[in-house]
Parts: structure tokens; C-alpha cells; sequence
């Protein structure tokens, strides 16, 4: 079975546009669906955020009818979500897998992340798979090598769209727009309609669209673990 490594956000606000900060952090069903679908399966799941620090979930993905299965989920991990590692500490090759959940934190720090970047470079260039979802493809933008090359480009992938982040996101007031930023960087971003259900495999890349594909990206996520 496979060790897989969930990097996680450790940012609890984002800055906006209009210079307001909202809180955010990671959306409770992508970091549950991917932890869930991945340990059922047999595999062996850390987690990881900048600085060890403990990630906070984004109060607004704790509403709604399935909002107390989350918490009940996430209060049996606790233990994890606790005492996480910092991503300076993970070694290269030290891990099966990278996982990303989203969450509009990933924006803020994964993004940016130096280590992330070192750690994703070296899954891409051994070939370890990469599962992505919804705002988690922002934590891609760290991977440029030191020639300035984005270690994704030319690599097919979902995310949550402009289109989503105009209608249901944060609109306007968004820093920046996370699809748009893949596409410059090179990235080949193919969409499926606004909020459906949409996964995208390439190779050992796995990404889902939205919170909606939660269930099915972590489904497909362990399908290609089980075949790579």
C-alpha cells in the first residue's frame, strides 16, 4: 500500500482586493473525502502544512446537511490534524503520493511554498502520483524549477474555474484566479460545466474540479494508486 503525503493549508485568512481579510483555510469535505477514500483503500496517509503549523478548516465549508458528519470525520483525526509535519522536514522521494485538498487557503500559501515546490518537482520527475482538488491546484503554482520552467506545464488538469470562483467563490474580490494562473504557467486546463461532477486523469496526475468531485477524484486517486 501506498504512503501518501496530504499537504495541507496553514493559512486561516486570505487577503482580498478590496484589502478585507476572509477567513479561509482548508474545505472540510475535500481534505475528509480524500483521507477517507485513501485509508479505506489501505493506504497510509500524513499530513503536512507550512511550518507544521495546525490547519484550520474554513468555516464556510461547515454548513448544510452533511456539516456534522465533517466535524464527527475530522474529530477522529484529530490526532493528525494536531501535530502535522512541516514540509520543510519531508525529504524528497520519502512519499508514494502527494495529495492536495482545497480550500481557498492553498491560495495564500501553498502557492508560494518553496518545499511544496521542491517536493512536487520531485513527484513529477520520478513520476509519483499527484491528486489535486478544486482550490488545491494552487499549490502547484510553487513547482518552477531553477530555469524558471513549471514542472506541470503541458499537463492536462481540472480545477475550480473562474467561471465557479466568479459565480460562487469570491468573485471579484478574488486575489487572483487560480485557473488563469495554471493556464499562463502553461498548464492545459480542461474544464467540465460548472459545478459537475468532473475528474481529469493524466498519467499520475489526478485533479477534481470542485467540492462536488470530492468523492469521485479521491475514488480515481486510489485507482491510479492501485495501478502505478
Amino acid at each position: 500500500m501506498a504512503h501518501v503525503l496530504m499537504a495541507v493549508t496553514g493559512a486561516d485568512a486570505i487577503a482580498l482586493t478590496d484589502g478585507t481579510a476572509h477567513p479561509t483555510g482548508f474545505w472540510a469535505e475535500e481534505l475528509v473525502e480524500l483521507h477517507r477514500g485513501l485509508v479505506a483503500a489501505g493506504h497510509r496517509v500524513d499530513i503536512a502544512t507550512p511550518g507544521g503549523v495546525r490547519p484550520t478548516v474554513d468555516p464556510g465549508s461547515l454548513s448544510g446537511d452533511s456539516a456534522q458528519a465533517l466535524r464527527d470525520y475530522l474529530a477522529s483525526i484529530d490526532g493528525l490534524l494536531a501535530h502535522p509535519r512541516a514540509l520543510a522536514d519531508v525529504r524528497d522521494g520519502e512519499y508514494d503520493a502527494i495529495a492536495l485538498p482545497g480550500g481557498h487557503g492553498p491560495m495564500v500559501d501553498l502557492a508560494v511554498d518553496a518545499d511544496l515546490g521542491r517536493l512536487l518537482i520531485d513527484a513529477v520527475d520520478r513520476d509519483a502520483v499527484v491528486g489535486v482538488l478544486c482550490h488545491g491546484p494552487a499549490g502547484l503554482l510553487s513547482a518552477v524549477r531553477e530555469d524558471g520552467s513549471f514542472a506541470f506545464a503541458g499537463r492536462r488538469l481540472v480545477v475550480f474555474t473562474d467561471h465557479e470562483e466568479r459565480q460562487g467563490g469570491l468573485g471579484d474580490a478574488s486575489p487572483y484566479l487560480v485557473e488563469t494562473r495554471l493556464r499562463e504557467l502553461g498548464a492545459v486546463v480542461e474544464p467540465g460545466e460548472p459545478w459537475s461532477v468532473t475528474v481529469a486523469t493524466d498519467g499520475a496526475l489526478v485533479s477534481g474540479q470542485n467540492p462536488q468531485s470530492s468523492v469521485a477524484t479521491a475514488q480515481r486517486l486510489v485507482e491510479v494508486l492501485a495501478a502505478h
